[in-house]
C-alpha cells in the first residue's frame, strides 16, 4: 500500500522514489492545504497499479521525486474554498491522481457498504476495463471478445463484455493462474500462449494471407510452426476472428496481434495498456483490410457520471470486483518489502 499518510501540523508520511531504479523510502513531507475547489485526501488504501511501476522506472519521463499510488481510498482532510461536493470526514475515490490535494472535480465519494481495500484499485485498473466494454464500443448481444492480459484491467474488460451479453469471451494470458480467474469473471475460453494449449475441442481453422507474426512460445505438440495468439483466437472462432480484441498487456508487438485476432473488414482492437516501449510497428495490411485500431485512457470513462455508476453495480454485488487481485496488504512503514515481493515474478503485473 503505497501513498502518503498524515502526521500531524501539516507533515505527513509518503513512500518516495527519487530515482529511476531506487527503491522506495519512507520520508515525511510536508503538503500545502487546499486551495480553492481542491481538498486534502488522508489515504487509508493505495494500491500499487503497473503504471506506478512504471512512473517509478521512468516511464514516460523520468520525472523525479515520485511517490506511487495513484489508485487509492480516503478520507477528506480538508476542503477549499467553494467545494461543495464533499466535506471533512467524507471517504473518496481519488481517481488516477498520484497527488494529496487534488482538484475536486477528481474526487468520488464512496458509499460505506463498498469495503475500501477492494474499493482502492477501482479508481484506475478494473474500471479502465469495464469503461472500455461501453464507452469506446458498443459491444452488443452475441458479440465475440479476446482479451490479452487478464490483470485488473483485463478482468475489468472480461465483466464488462459479459454484462453487456457477449456470446463469447476469450481470455489470453501467459500466467495459467488466470484461468480461474477468468472463469470466474466470465471467460468461455483460456488460452495459454506459453503452452499453445486452449480449452476448446474445435479443430477447425483457417488463416488469412494477413494472419501472419508468430508468437515465440513453447509448443507442446508436433507442429514446428509456432501458433500466433491471433491464429489460435480463429482457432476458436472457426476461422473468423473475433468482434472485438483487447490488448490490455501494454507489449507493443501484441497490437498486430489484437488486430489480426478480429474479424476481417469488420473488427475492432481497442489498446488499453501500457508498457516501457513506448512505439511499436503497425501491420497496415490488417487496417487496410477494413479492421479498426483505437486507443484509451481510463476506458473513456467520466469520472463525476461513469465512475458512480460503477460503483452502484458493486453495491448491489452485479461486479465480481472483490477476487480481482490476490491482496497483499503492507503498513506503510513495511513498504521496502512489499517493494521487494512486488517485483517478484509471483506477482503478476497489471
Amino acid at each position: 500500500m503505497y501513498g502518503y499518510w498524515e502526521l500531524g501540523n501539516g507533515w505527513w508520511a509518503g513512500a518516495v522514489v527519487w530515482g529511476k531504479g531506487e527503491g522506495v523510502k519512507v520520508e515525511e513531507i510536508q503538503v500545502d492545504p487546499p486551495k480553492s475547489s481542491e481538498v486534502r485526501v488522508k489515504m487509508l488504501f493505495a494500491s500499487l497499479c503497473h503504471t506506478d511501476l512504471l512512473c517509478c522506472d521512468g516511464h514516460p519521463l523520468p520525472l523525479f521525486p515520485r511517490i506511487p499510488g495513484h489508485e487509492g481510498v480516503g478520507i477528506v482532510e480538508s476542503v477549499g474554498e467553494g467545494v461543495r461536493e464533499v466535506k471533512e470526514g467524507d471517504t473518496v475515490l481519488p481517481t488516477y491522481i498520484g497527488e494529496c490535494v487534488i482538484d475536486v472535480h477528481y474526487v468520488v465519494k464512496l458509499d460505506p457498504r463498498i469495503p475500501l481495500p477492494h474499493a482502492s484499485f477501482l479508481s484506475c485498473g478494473y474500471s479502465t476495463g469495464f469503461g472500455a466494454t461501453f464507452k469506446q464500443v458498443v459491444i452488443c448481444k452475441g458479440s465475440t471478445v479476446a482479451v490479452l492480459g487478464l490483470g485488473a484491467v483485463g478482468l475489468g474488460v472480461v465483466e464488462g463484455a459479459r454484462m453487456q451479453g457477449a456470446g463469447r469471451i476469450i481470455g489470453v494470458d501467459i500466467n495459467e493462474r488466470k484461468r480461474e480467474k477468468g472463469l470466474v469473471f466470465g471467460i468461455t475460453d483460456f488460452i495459454n500462449p506459453s503452452t499453445t494449449t486452449t480449452d476448446s475441442d474445435s479443430s477447425e481453422s483457417k488463416s488469412e494471407p494477413d494472419d501472419h507474426g508468430k508468437h515465440n512460445s513453447n509448443n507442446n505438440n508436433n507442429n514446428h510452426n509456432k501458433a500466433s495468439i491471433s491464429e489460435m483466437v480463429k482457432e476458436l472462432t472457426g476461422g473468423m476472428g473475433v468482434d472485438y480484441c483487447f490488448e490490455c498487456t501494454g507489449v507493443p508487438s501484441l497490437v498486430n496481434q489484437a488486430l489480426l485476432s478480429t474479424k476481417l473488414g469488420i473488427g475492432t482492437a481497442v489498446a488499453i495498456g501500457s508498457g516501457n516501449e513506448k512505439s511499436g510497428e503497425i501491420d497496415l495490411v490488417p487496417l487496410l483490410c477494413g479492421r479498426t485500431l483505437k486507443g484509451s485512457i481510463f476506458g473513456g470513462i467520466k469520472v463525476k457520471s461513469d465512475l458512480p455508476f460503477i460503483l452502484h453495480k458493486c453495491i448491489n454485488k452485479q461486479h465480481t470486483y472483490r477476487v480481482a487481485h490476490r491482496h497483499c496488504a503492507y503498513r506503510l512503514n513495511d513498504i521496502v518489502q512489499s517493494d521487494t515481493e512486488l517485483g517478484h515474478k509471483e506477482y503478476e503485473r497489471r
